[in-house]
């Protein structure tokens, strides 16, 4: 059974591992990943006993915008409703805000669609970054 925390409290290992198993290159940098936790306003994590599955990270100004940064599910746990828990447990959080933003890679588009988001087609996201993926 798949159980949920709030915690921003991660082994660089934990992050490694989870990062990794979705070939995301910030899991190449794991230190910096679990200091990044820390800072994040919400982190929300799943588990499978020990193991982390999965997580959502936002960032925040407090009133009007969220912004969903990460939402990974292991590839092992895809297709258990885990992602679209983690994505509800968000909206939840931030339902009186105003604004909920995100980034999609062009294939996870659907999936949130599915979640309720709407492609945004005025605007672009732009990126300044030394990570490849």
């Amino acid at each position: 059974m798949i159980e949920y925390k709030t915690t921003h409290d991660f082994t660089p290992q934990e992050l490694e591992r989870l990062f990794l198993s979705l070939e995301w290159s910030s899991g190449h940098f794991p230190d910096k990943l679990a200091a990044a936790m820390k800072n994040y306003e919400t982190v929300i994590s799943a588990w499978d006993g020990g193991k982390l599955v999965g997580m959502i990270c936002a960032m925040d100004d407090g009133v009007m915008t969220a912004y969903m940064h990460y939402l990974l599910v292991d590839p092992d746990y895809q297709g258990q409703s885990i992602g679209r828990k983690l994505v509800e447990m968000f909206k939840e959080k931030y339902k009186d805000y105003l604004r909920l933003v995100l980034i999609a890679y062009e294939s996870a588009v659907p999936f949130y669609e599915k979640c309720g988001f709407a492609v945004e087609d005025k605007s672009k996201p732009m990126f300044i970054t030394s990570l490849w993926t």
